[in-house]
């Protein structure tokens, strides 16, 4: 195989819990992860010269180590001792530094590329492996479909019963948040006064209840992140008003989701939280079920309602 063309998806969480800290600093978490069908483009060739190269569509992004594909190229050519080189094309159109794991993703479609590209052989659990070397978001990104992901983000287990079919309006702000200074901010004495209900969240996707998840979404770091933008909460509660079943940050923000049966009113809540708020990153997309780390292969191929 030369070349291919792969989709790296987006993720929402349902539900973001910290439960404790380990002595090296790293925060414990509980989380049902979602991918979304909004993705990234990757277009991954064989090049000759033992190189790595990096096209985007945004002229500011880094494409050299600081960018978390590279670095997943990198890693797979010095492990398996790969001669060539590759050429890698990332169309983004998941919003950067959004809260919706495009960087990570990006990295696991590379990872996956990478394999297929030099025929390495990898399972989906060794590339899991590999892709934790880079990054706690990344095994998920991997895998995808709904997870529900504990210890430092690497511990996945998939949920008997996944996220029901339902559509999702994304909103980011433009606004730049740090995950790090995020983390160090969170207060966990204050947390336990707002664990969310993973149990009860998986019980409402085994039922179907979009409403019942619309009631359930929970995530600690909104108290950590709203007080830095408080515009995340304005835009939560338009989503409601618009008629969305439940509305949330995702992971440290600063994009707010909503939950919505229907999809003329996903769309309709998209464009007037365009307007209202002036906002240029507001999707319409929908719940994506994944298919087992085999990037590419979906039937689904749409990025926008």
């Amino acid at each position: 195989m030369r070349d291919l063309r792969l989709k790296a998806r987006a993720k929402i969480n349902l539900t973001l819990d910290v439960t404790g800290k380990r002595e090296d600093g790293y925060h414990l978490i509980k989380s049902i992860m979602q991918t979304v069908s909004l993705y990234d483009g990757i277009y991954m060739k064989r090049i000759r010269k033992k190189e790595i190269i990096i096209k985007t569509n945004l002229a500011w992004l880094p494409t050299d180590h600081r960018n978390l594909a590279y670095r997943a190229a990198e890693l797979m050519m010095a492990k398996f001792d790969i001669t060539e080189g590759v050429f890698i094309e990332i169309d983004k159109r998941i919003p950067v530094a959004a809260g919706l794991a495009g960087g990570s993703a990006d990295c696991a479609a590379v990872l996956v590329g990478m394999n297929r590209l030099f025929g390495l052989g990898l399972s989906v659990r060794e590339l899991e492996s590999l892709a934790f070397l880079l990054g706690s978001d990344i095994p998920y990104c991997v895998q995808r479909g709904t997870m529900l992901a504990e210890g430092v983000g690497e511990i996945l287990t998939p949920v008997k019963c996944p996220c029901p079919m339902c559509y999702i309006v994304l909103a980011k702000l433009p606004v730049s948040v740090s995950t790090a200074t995020v983390y160090r901010s969170l207060d966990l004495q204050k947390v336990e006064e707002c664990h969310p209900d993973t149990e009860g969240m998986i019980q409402a996707m085994a039922e179907g209840d979009i409403a019942k998840m619309g009631q359930l979404l929970g995530n600690v770091l909104e108290t950590v992140t709203i007080p830095m933008h408080p515009r995340i909460a304005q835009l939560k509660e338009e989503m409601l008003h618009l008629g969305a079943k439940g509305a949330l940050m995702s992971g440290s923000g600063p994009t707010v989701f909503g939950l919505f049966g229907e999809e003329e009113d996903a769309k309709e809540a998209a464009a007037a939280i365009r307007k209202k708020f002036g906002l240029k990153e507001v999707v319409a997309t929908q719940i994506y079920h994944g298919n087992g780390g085999k990037r590419g292969e979906d039937k689904d191929g749409r990025n926008k309602i």
